[in-house]
């Protein structure tokens, strides 16, 4: 019996540090509008004639209202993870993400707005990076972890 292949959705993810960075090494988390209490770090589907980097510029643009970041530094590799069952049915007919992600810096005249045209968030704070996993939703843990502790380990964190 063959086990049949998953379908990853191509997704970007953006570890936000604040523009006090690096005196202040605080991360932007928010949490969805459609799902209580999902803590996350900014993300979305990159379109088939983007490259990550462009998804990442627009993707910041449509959630937090800015895209006036720089890049710091990109995890090498790219990353899945399966979305629970409560989350499959609504992402359909993805079994879950492939991710690129990016570790970026707010410019110093950024302003965050998350009121966006289609607001993804309902609210946002900036923390420390190692209470970041008193907030995150806990399907993403495992793989948000696995990006930290690189970015650590490489000395930006």
């Amino acid at each position: 019996m063959r086990k049949e292949a998953k379908t990853y959705r191509p997704n970007v993810a953006a570890v936000i540090l604040s523009s006090k960075y690096p005196l202040n090494c605080e991360l932007f988390i928010a949490s969805r509008s459609d799902i209580k209490n999902a803590w996350q770090f900014p993300q979305g589907g990159i379109d088939k004639s983007e490259t990550p980097k462009e998804a990442l510029f627009r993707e910041l643009k449509e959630e937090i209202g800015t895209d006036k970041v720089d890049i710091i530094a990109e995890y090498p590799e790219w990353i899945s993870y399966d979305f629970p069952p409560a989350v499959v049915k609504k992402m359909y007919p993805y079994d879950g993400q492939i991710q690129k992600y990016f570790l970026v810096r707010l410019k110093e005249n950024s302003v965050i707005n998350i009121k966006t045209e289609e607001p993804e968030f309902d609210e946002y704070k900036f923390v420390e990076a190692d209470k970041v996993f008193e907030y995150i939703t806990y399907f993403k843990r495992p793989v948000y972890r696995q990006v930290l502790e690189y970015f650590k380990k490489k000395g930006y964190l």
